[in-house]
């Protein structure tokens, strides 16, 4: 059993937007969110972040900016008694062809280089069919959250049938450790 969890950054963890979060200020975390990452670290699951951040490749904000929120995040969570494990972000377009861009894996393959854990079994957390493409292709447990692009993406209902769908990740964050998986 793999005591890793991947989750999406916006609409998962924070609020979303189409216009992209472009200050430490728009990074906002989503009701509970902070809380249940937490929950699932001091109950012993590695976490891990895998984001694309395509407003880089545009201009929108920089590295710096980027790093900035990232510590936003991580303080709000050691302030709740848990820790993210690794942050794996893509900066690049979506015609810059590299292979970190979700729905390619390349960042769950880096999240397991880093941290030496294999991603097989492991749960990716979304709210996006991207999100959930780049898991299967790694041979992860997957689940769709209704938060961000979460209705959207249960509206397409294209490559997410099947596949458990959580009204945000608290609801997710209790059914794992309800069940234990």
């Amino acid at each position: 059993m793999s005591k890793l969890i991947i989750l999406d950054r916006d609409g998962v963890i924070n609020e979303d937007s189409d216009n992209y979060i472009r200050t430490v200020d728009e990074w906002i975390p989503l009701p509970g969110s902070i809380e249940a990452i937490a929950k699932l670290s001091r109950a012993g699951y590695r976490i891990a972040i895998a984001t694309n951040q395509s407003g880089l490749a545009r201009g929108y904000f920089s590295e710096e900016t980027l790093d900035a929120m990232h510590q936003k995040m991580r303080d709000l969570v050691t302030a709740e008694g848990g820790k993210i494990d690794c942050i794996k972000y893509c900066p690049h377009g979506p015609d810059d062809q590299c292979r970190c861009r979700k729905p390619l894996p390349g960042m769950i393959e880096q999240i397991e280089e880093t941290l030496n854990i294999p991603a097989a079994s492991a749960w990716v957390v979304g709210d996006s069919l991207r999100d959930l493409q780049a898991g299967q292709a790694m041979e992860c447990k997957i689940a769709l959250v209704k938060t961000g692009k979460g209705i959207r993406t249960l509206d397409k209902g294209v490559g997410i049938e099947g596949i458990p769908v959580f009204e945000d990740l608290s609801t997710f964050t209790n059914f794992i450790l309800d069940k234990q998986f």
